[in-house]
């Protein structure tokens, strides 16, 4: 090790932290940790192993330095960002990739890895004076698993550190058992608020940066304290894991992992599923009677010739706004217990218990929240009204805290064997509500290229447009979309066994703008794929796949949730729209020549013949093809 940096820990480390340390034998960390040390100047740094002693001691910081406050329920605590500080910040969230590599990135907001770094460095020089600085050691999945993805954080918040512990698997031991061929394998996590205001909160946002070197594997985070930009094992790091992924022949996805659940056959079918933001992601990992493992991130990797998946992280930061009894009964009911929860930009009522938008419940009309004192009326600074809570407002809980969680699949080293892949947007007028691909290949072509995200009344903008999502990936893409749509079609053909792929579509419309169906028709959709991966269902062809028949819909209805399901809306849902599945497919192309200028010819070429051969069908039986008349 660096002589000079082995003095320097162990001038800012008191004995146990810098032994700690040492017994790692890892030269990788030793030089991270004293460049940084030496670089952004903390008066301490404390080392943190896997210890119930050392968790406790981070949570308690928490509340010393007042990053977080005690709320009523023993185990609860809140933290509030700056007010300017509470969504991701997509400008100065940037990949550093070697300038060569910049022209082919340049729709992914690229940096040149030079010129990033040279910036970082000059802004985190001196950044955590009179600060303690965090070491820890997390694990993105399971430790000591195929799946493992060591990790190394660096931070001066105990409220970021408290975070993931939370959300990540502690993983200190990890590293001491790290063979000498592994110890140059890990991500790094650099990340200071910075200097804090009055209130604790960072204040120099105009220098806030979350910069990714997918090339050396590390994250920058500075200037910020928003889970979502400092807490770098989260989306941060699923870029770098997509770009180690693209480079090893396995998928990062973002992706939930449940099971759907047969209790009468005693069958258990695990599922994975991408949606964009807003189109029912969260709310179908948690279908009721059904199990989680995961609701964000999943790895895949194909072992000994199966699809197995695990879930990357051991917590969820979830969105807050409008969980409610009804809606959210099981996550709703964890948040009211006495265990450790951190909510993050709600409401402390004069009763020291958190609120939030659309909790369902009456809510105090003052306390204090992310804009300070508060009380109902309050505007800030532009003469904006300030809510109860922020509508990006947050909780961070621990998964197994979850009745129905699949606790199996969550805590097996080698995964689950996913057997379906389920794609979903919101698409009011043309995607049916169920439909499966006729391969692997289509199925990403055809249903996982093509996901969009229609526009709504709360999005600021126009009504009503379509924004391609491909995958559900585009906001965290590392390396250009078209290779990286090659590579999911190739891993799905290297397996014995690929999943079957569906799409989805929750948010059908009728010709007056209603909703076809209610939120949880889900789960009969669910269970039809599930049926048709065991053999159970026969299926009508449409151009794009097979689709389910209205005798099996009625019969699961009836089954799942003790309604009705007429024929005639049946036939409104389940119709093949000609005119809007080629503008589809022509978005599609657009987006990918957008996006990726050297996206593989062969895609377009996919893409061309799938538009002949619907214009074909429409020729043959009309723009509008009821189901069951469509013939191959």
């Amino acid at each position: 090790m660096n002589n000079h940096y082995q003095a320097l820990l162990q001038s800012r480390m008191n004995r146990e932290s810098y032994e700690k340390l040492a017994a790692l034998n890892n030269p990788k960390v030793m030089s991270f940790v004293g460049f940084f040390v030496d670089h952004c100047r903390p008066e301490s740094v404390y080392v943190c192993d896997d210890s119930e002693h050392d968790i406790r001691h981070v949570r308690s910081r928490a509340l010393e330095t007042g990053e977080e406050t005690a709320l009523a329920k023993a185990g609860q605590t809140i933290h509030w960002d700056n007010y300017g500080d509470q969504a991701r910040d997509r400008q100065n969230t940037r990949i550093m990739v070697p300038g060569e590599k910049l022209e082919s990135m340049s729709a992914l907001n690229a940096i040149d890895l030079k010129d990033g770094y040279k910036e970082i460095q000059k802004i985190a020089k001196g950044i955590m004076e009179g600060k303690e600085a965090i070491i820890q050691f997390f694990s993105e999945g399971p430790t000591e698993s195929p799946f493992t993805v060591p990790c190394i954080q660096f931070t001066d918040s105990w409220y970021v550190a408290h975070s993931e512990y939370i959300l990540y698997r502690s993983a200190y031991h990890h590293f001491l058992k790290m063979k000498d061929s592994e110890k140059d394998d890990f991500f790094c996590f650099l990340h200071s608020a910075g200097a804090l205001d009055e209130r604790g909160n960072s204040l120099n946002l105009d220098q806030r940066r979350i910069y990714m070197d997918t090339h050396n594997n590390i994250v920058y985070s500075l200037n910020c304290q928003y889970a979502g930009n400092s807490v770098g094992l989260k989306k941060q790091a699923m870029r770098l894991a997509i770009n180690k992924a693209g480079r090893e022949g396995w998928l990062c996805e973002h992706m939930f992992v449940m099971a759907a659940i047969d209790e009468e056959k005693n069958r258990r079918t695990y599922f994975c599923g991408a949606y964009p933001s807003a189109c029912g992601k969260t709310s179908t990992a948690m279908i009721p009677g059904e199990k989680i493992v995961g609701d964000d991130i999943a790895y895949f990797r194909n072992i000994d010739g199966a699809f197995r998946a695990v879930n990357v992280e051991f917590g969820m930061f979830g969105i807050i706004k409008d969980v409610n009894e009804e809606d959210d009964p099981v996550i709703f009911e964890n948040l009211m217990k006495e265990q450790e929860l951190l909510f993050t930009n709600v409401l402390m009522g004069p009763d020291r218990h958190p609120y939030w938008l659309g909790m369902g419940v009456d809510t105090p009309e003052k306390g204090r929240n992310h804009f300070g004192i508060w009380q109902k009326g309050a505007v800030d600074d532009k003469g904006a009204e300030v809510r109860i809570a922020h509508g990006n407002a947050r909780y961070t809980m621990r998964l197994d805290y979850l009745e129905n969680i699949d606790k199996e699949g969550f805590e097996s080293k080698n995964g689950v064997q996913v057997e379906g892949i389920l794609y979903g947007g919101r698409d009011s007028d043309i995607t049916v509500p169920v439909e499966e691909s006729p391969s692997w290949r289509d199925g990403i072509l055809l249903k996982a290229a093509t996901l969009e995200s229609e526009t709504t009344s709360a999005t600021l903008g126009e009504e009503g447009v379509r924004k391609s999502d491909p995958m559900a990936i585009t906001d965290f893409l590392s390396y250009p979309l078209g290779q990286y749509t090659m590579n999911n079609i190739r891993f799905g053909e290297q397996v014995d066994q690929a999943p079957r792929i569906f799409s989805t579509n929750y948010f059908m419309k009728s010709a007056a703008g209603n909703f076809m169906t209610g939120k949880l028709a889900k789960k009969v959709w669910l269970h039809w794929a599930e049926g048709r991966l065991h053999g159970e269902y026969d299926a009508y062809d449409t151009p794009t796949g097979k689709i389910p028949r209205y005798e099996d819909l009625a019969t699961l209805f009836q089954k799942h949730l003790k309604e009705e399901f007429s024929k005639d809306d049946y036939d409104y849902l389940f119709s093949f729209r000609c005119a809007g599945w080629i503008g589809k497919l022509e978005r599609t192309k657009a987006f990918y020549a957008k996006m990726d200028p050297h996206t593989p010819q062969e895609l377009f070429d996919y893409w061309d013949q799938a538009i002949e051969h619907i214009r074909a069908a429409k020729e043959r039986f009309g723009d509008v093809i009821l189901p069951g008349v469509y013939r191959p």
